[in-house]
């Protein structure tokens, strides 16, 4: 932005820009800064040789600086708009020394000047003893590699409390501050600023009178700022300054309702027959209906021929579905990664361009957690004044709230209260949180998470070097609990295999990835236009790389690592699966609405894929009625049973056992041998006891589905919450974690 011209009217230069600089220093100086955007403040003066204005305004605007030529007498009518018109030239009553004895001027010398409320704002808080001096190096040595504000750098390490920074930057700018806590929604004037645009800018009106509004602003109000404003008053601006925490709280107070009405409605009202709020449609109603006559009166009629065609058809899918296993193995191995980091790439990331990162963690009655998740958000290497952390708990949920209010928490963290309402899932949760994210990239954690320090730089690296069509990278998962008990071993081999084999195969052969529940990393703006996650899906991240797949998107896997805690008791780890196949049954119910118009979509291998990596959730509900009919069979020699095993299906059958039995014990121990824990390689013989253990939740989730289907099973976390020694290295399970 130019400096006025002769003439030119007040509007032309942003009033709070000019306030960057006292009226003594402008009139001294001769100069006046007359715009801020982008950072950069420009400031017109009558001089450009004029070196010790120059280093003078440096110290006390402390931002980079555009400096622009105008004519003394506008640079005088220029001061004499924003501020009181003072009588005489400037120049006369300044009582400034003529340039060539000016000294350099020291904190305490500007002090005494009058000008002290212009300090930089790391000076300002030495003053205030609320910082040492070695606080304010280490924040300078940080903002030469990061490239964020000083202030910015002390409040979000914990050296300076938020409010404490606001009360300097309002003397700084000579602005007033604002407690918004105790402001009552209805009685803010919430239509002259649309929503979108008060949460983007975080500018919230909270009066209006005939000639100005007054705004609760958490940075000052740049020329971009006011233009946006502009297009919606034209009446005077005046900010009042608060934290950028307590403006955020104010909109969820103000939008708090049409924030979860837009989390649990956008996919159902955007894409409908993309949402799971009905079990069945209309079409699966009448074909299930219809299917089931059909099969009835064939069993009447023909009851022996029809139950060997039902038992054939199953084993045929059972097999195929264990043969399609073993040949994602065979795809995975040698197969690169889509994405592939090393340790010197990341190093070489420079964090001045590192992008504001959104960390997504939806608790719920994790209260004896949240400390210790906290502090592994806190290790992650990555700029804390670029991290945007989330910490999404229910209404009801008192006992989580109050625990991360009483940790008085830097800002990069802020809690985010979801208005209770149905359903109640984490993927609702996830929504809600997410219309209100910062970054340009997105992440989901569980409670009990911990990534590695630097997987949040390798997936920048990765998002930069990967394809355009690459919207979600998974980093892989692990257990670090896996030697707690059996069930933790079967869990962790589990995850070895699926991380190990089964998602490099998915990827080698690019088909869709089913997601899993944490550590997938989103560029936000494609995940908003996919329409985020299924409220109403219990396994909203398996739903979410079908849908990603059939927009034309691709997902990446990377060879980083987040640890989790595996489930330890068995009854919640069943409720635990049983969630996951509920979710997997609702995804496939889901998609196939339109079978025929989902094979055009995906293409033939990826909707075999699809069916049998999906829909393949249905062999843990037949697994029980083929052991059932062999135990049976094994004790009463039933002729029944021998008729609908006729030779061709019996072998078929027995072909089928073989395989399926041994592509899951098979799969598990080459998962964990290329995982490298070789100690837990023999647990996995003992894979078909857990296969039981499967089925168990399978049938109880099948049939939630139509007495519950929304409900979420809730895992209880910190039961075994101490790591292992030894190294931490990686391993999932494909539905979800919890």
């Amino acid at each position: 932005m130019t400096p006025p011209t002769a003439g030119a009217p007040t509007e032309t230069v942003n009033p709070l820009a000019a306030r960057l600089l006292s009226e003594q220093a402008c009139r001294n100086f001769m100069v006046v800064p007359v715009a801020y955007s982008d950072g950069v403040v420009s400031i017109a003066t009558a001089d450009l040789g004029d070196s010790l204005a120059r280093d003078v305004c440096g110290v006390l605007v402390g931002r980079p600086i555009r400096w622009v030529q105008a004519a003394p007498e506008e640079i005088v009518r220029t001061i004499d708009l924003c501020f009181a018109p003072a009588p005489g030239s400037p120049a006369q009553e300044s009582g400034l020394l003529p340039e060539e004895e000016q000294p350099t001027r020291s904190v305490e010398e500007l002090v005494r000047l009058g000008i002290h409320e212009h300090l930089r704002i790391g000076e300002m808080l030495l003053l205030r003893r609320l910082v040492t001096p070695e606080a304010i190096d280490r924040a300078r040595a940080e903002q030469r590699r990061t490239g964020s504000r000083v202030g910015e750098i002390l409040v979000h390490s914990g050296t300076v409390a938020e409010p404490d920074l606001v009360g300097a930057l309002a003397d700084q700018l000579q602005i007033p501050i604002v407690d918004v806590s105790s402001l009552e929604p209805e009685s803010l004037p919430q239509e002259i600023i649309p929503e979108p645009l008060a949460r983007h800018l975080r500018c919230v009106p909270i009066g209006v009178d005939e000639r100005c509004v007054y705004m609760a602003i958490a940075e000052p109000l740049d020329d971009t700022t006011i233009a946006a404003l502009r297009e919606h008053t034209n009446l005077e601006l005046r900010g009042f300054l608060a934290t950028a925490n307590s403006i955020d709280e104010l909109l969820q107070r103000i939008h708090g309702h049409a924030y979860v009405e837009a989390a649990t409605s956008e996919l159902l009202h955007r894409l409908p027959e993309e949402c799971a709020n009905r079990v069945l449609s209309e079409g699966q109603r009448v074909s299930t209906l219809v299917a089931l006559a059909v099969a009835v009166t064939l069993l009447v009629l023909f009851p022996i021929p029809t139950l060997v065609g039902l038992v054939g058809l199953a084993s045929l899918f059972y097999t195929a579905a264990s043969l399609y296993k073993f040949w994602l193995m065979y795809s995975a191995l040698g197969h690169q990664y889509e994405v592939q980091v090393t340790a010197a790439e990341v190093q070489a990331l420079d964090e001045r361009e590192l992008p504001r990162y959104t960390i997504l963690v939806p608790l719920y009655r994790e209260a004896n957690v949240v400390a210790r998740l906290t502090a592994g958000i806190e290790a992650l290497d990555y700029p804390k004044t670029k991290l945007d952390v989330r910490l999404l708990c229910e209404e009801d949920d008192d006992e989580t709230v109050d625990v991360i209010r009483a940790l008085r928490l830097p800002p990069h963290f802020k809690l985010v209260v979801v208005p209770d309402s149905q359903p109640r899932t984490k993927p609702k949760a996830c929504n809600y949180g997410l219309l209100q994210a910062d970054g340009e990239i997105v992440v989901i954690y569980d409670a009990e998470d911990r990534p590695d320090p630097d997987q949040l730089k390798k997936i920048v690296a990765a998002f930069r070097k990967a394809g355009p069509r690459v919207t979600c990278i998974q980093a892989k998962l692990n257990y670090f609990n896996q030697e707690h008990n059996l069930l933790t071993r079967w869990f962790s081999i589990e995850y070895a295999m699926w991380f190990e084999l089964i998602l490099p195969g998915l990827d080698a052969e690019n088909v869709p990835i089913p997601l899993g529940g944490t550590s997938n990393h989103f560029l936000r703006e494609r995940l908003v236009k996919l329409g985020a996650w299924d409220p109403y899906n219990v396994t909203e991240d398996a739903d979410l790389g079908i849908r990603l797949h059939k927009a034309g998107f691709q997902t990446a896997i990377i060879d980083s690592t987040t640890l989790e805690e595996a489930n330890s008791e068995l009854h919640n780890w069943i409720r635990q699966r049983s969630r996951w196949i509920k979710g997997y049954i609702q995804t496939w119910l889901v998609h196939m609405r339109h079978p025929v118009r989902l094979f055009r979509q995906m293409g033939p291998m990826s909707f075999i894929s699809f069916q049998l990596l999906v829909g393949g959730s249905f062999i843990f509900l037949l697994n029980p009625i083929f052991w059932l009919l062999t135990t049976v069979f094994f004790f009463t020699h039933a002729g029944l049973i021998q008729q609908v095993f006729p030779s061709f299906v019996f072998y078929a059958a027995a072909f089928q056992l073989f395989i399926g039995n041994f592509a899951f014990m098979y799969l598990n121990v080459a998962g964990t041998v290329e995982r490298g824990y070789y100690a837990l390689a023999k647990y996995a013989l003992f894979s078909p006891l857990y296969w039981g253990l499967m089925s168990i939740a399978a049938w109880r989730g099948f049939i939630q589905l139509f007495t519950r289907p929304f409900y979420w099973e809730k895992t209880e976390h910190g039961l075994d919450m101490e790591p292992p020694l030894g190294p931490t290295r990686a391993l999932p399970a494909g539905e979800t974690a919890a």
